[in-house]
């Protein structure tokens, strides 16, 4: 992978927010409202990336991230307002891990203040993970050297999508129900599974991993997918009615 993750776990350096948001749209969804809450976010600083989705779970993803912690909670609100139902969420924090310490200074500014979305790169995958703490399968039981050797196992799985597949690892121990939120950015869907599957072998995936719901979709500009999931109609009065809100 072009950041590979040579360990996801470890007291983060200083990073940024990260909110996925997961929603359904409908009749009542206002676009332009949507997209002025996107545009809102950006000027302050934020980087938006938004995604059709397919499935049940959801239609819309918004991935926010950057500096500006507050407009997070403000574009949450701005896509209620704006007639989002927020089916399901993700909160957490870019960080670079104990295990990358060593890391060059140029990874270690992708890992703690990404560019997104990566260019060409439109297949989109979200999911959460935890580490087990079964009695025989405990990861925190396990002497860091243990650890960093099976980290450095699971990256050099991930080298092999170089090019093919961009990994943002992001940690919500403390913020949310699991320990790191994982989202994956590829060529084609084929590349995220070949990629999911072949890491799934590794020690430290295989032995030591738990994995909550898998949420998969394309990128595109706000604007194309909207269209895509037929999000409402796009009437101007509806921006104004966040505003009136606020």
């Amino acid at each position: 992978m072009e950041s590979e993750h040579l360990g996801v776990d470890g007291p983060p350096e200083a990073g940024w927010g990260v909110l996925h948001l997961f929603c359904r749209v409908g009749d009542g969804t206002i676009r332009d409202g949507v997209e002025l809450a996107l545009k809102r976010c950006e000027g302050a600083g934020n980087q938006i990336v938004t995604v059709s989705l397919l499935g049940h779970k959801a239609d819309l993803a918004v991935l926010a991230l950057g500096p500006a912690g507050a407009e997070l909670r403000l574009l949450q609100t701005d896509l209620r307002l704006a007639g989002c139902e927020i089916a399901w969420s993700f909160v957490s924090r870019t960080e670079l891990s104990e295990y990358a310490a060593g890391v060059p200074a140029q990874m270690r500014e992708a890992r703690l203040h990404p560019t997104l979305p990566p260019e060409g790169l439109t297949a989109f995958c979200f999911y959460p993970m935890s580490k087990r703490r079964l009695a025989e399968d405990n990861w925190y039981r396990l002497s860091y050297d243990e650890r960093l050797r099976l980290m450095y196992e699971h990256g050099a799985s991930g080298r092999r999508f170089r090019g093919r597949v961009l990994q943002l690892v992001t940690g919500a121990t403390g913020l949310d129900d699991w320990e790191w939120g994982v989202t994956l950015f590829a060529r084609t869907p084929d590349d995220l599974k070949d990629c999911v599957y072949s890491m799934r072998y590794d020690e430290a995936s295989a032995r030591y991993a738990e994995f909550g719901p898998f949420v998969t979709g394309t990128v595109g500009s706000p604007t194309t997918v909207l269209e895509a999931i037929g999000a409402g109609s796009p009437v101007s009065s509806g921006a104004g009615a966040a505003d009136e809100a606020r």
